[in-house]
């Protein structure tokens, strides 16, 4: 892929979301753009910095980062593509995953197509989408809802709505939580649902650990596996006939 020849764009450009996982996870199509674009915007530097230094493609030093992220003000917008109004492509890097899923680079994107310029998504791995595919559960009809609320009656509450919501829908409930609270988020889908809802926990995807399995409620009785600071993709289905 020879890039210098391409009129500016937007490469969406995925992560690593398990360690140690550069050599089969990250294509060669990714590769390629990382090593012909010079300016990115990311959440973080440092991280960043680190995963591009792992390939082992090129001098991070010669690289342009910029911050983006949620708190990033639109006023900033002007300086962050600013690349692209000399002609130079521009790369959105994930901290995990892919951009524009659960990440706040769908608002560049979004000012990217508001301007006429290219964006190109790149193949890469979605915890979302993996833990999706893995569960059995219903990819053709699903909502995802970022992180559930951490008080413990607005958390059983917002539980039982999204077990209520898959048992009218046949739709399949999916968010996530903090790691250290991995343990706690299991228990109160086991404490609050119906005994035949399937849950499934997607923990440390892509990694030698990985760990895909899917239930129901009362076959995961005393049967949890440990993601206790552990990455976890939470899946729920309901079934109308059983609740």
């Amino acid at each position: 892929m020879d890039l210098s020849d391409a009129s500016a764009q937007i490469y969406l450009i995925p992560c690593i979301i398990a360690p140690g996982t550069q050599k089969v996870i990250i294509s060669e199509q990714i590769r390629q753009v990382i090593l012909e674009v010079d300016h990115y915007l990311v959440e973080n530097i440092r991280t960043a910095r680190r995963f591009i230094s792992s390939l082992k493609l090129r001098d991070v030093s010669e690289i342009d980062f910029k911050v983006f992220d949620k708190k990033t003000s639109s006023s900033k917008l002007d300086e962050l593509l600013a690349p692209l109004k000399t002609g130079k492509s521009l790369g959105i890097l994930s901290e995990a995953g892919c951009p524009s899923i659960a990440d706040p680079g769908n608002m560049v994107v979004s000012i990217a197509h508001r301007l006429g310029y290219r964006v190109v998504p790149l193949s890469g791995p979605s915890s979302i989408i993996l833990a999706l595919m893995g569960s059995g559960l219903n990819g053709q009809h699903f909502e995802f809802h970022g992180y559930l609320p951490i008080d413990k009656t607005l958390r059983m509450k917002k539980i039982k709505q999204l077990e209520k919501e898959s048992s009218k829908t046949g739709k399949c409930q999916i968010f996530m939580e903090t790691p250290y609270r991995n343990q706690v988020m299991a228990e109160s889908l086991l404490g609050h649902c119906d005994a035949n809802t399937a849950i499934c926990f997607a923990v440390n995807l892509t990694s030698k650990e990985e760990i895909i399995q899917t239930k129901t409620v009362k076959d995961w009785s005393g049967k949890l596996p440990d993601m206790h600071k552990k990455p976890v993709i939470f899946l729920m289905q309901a079934y109308s006939n059983q609740i």
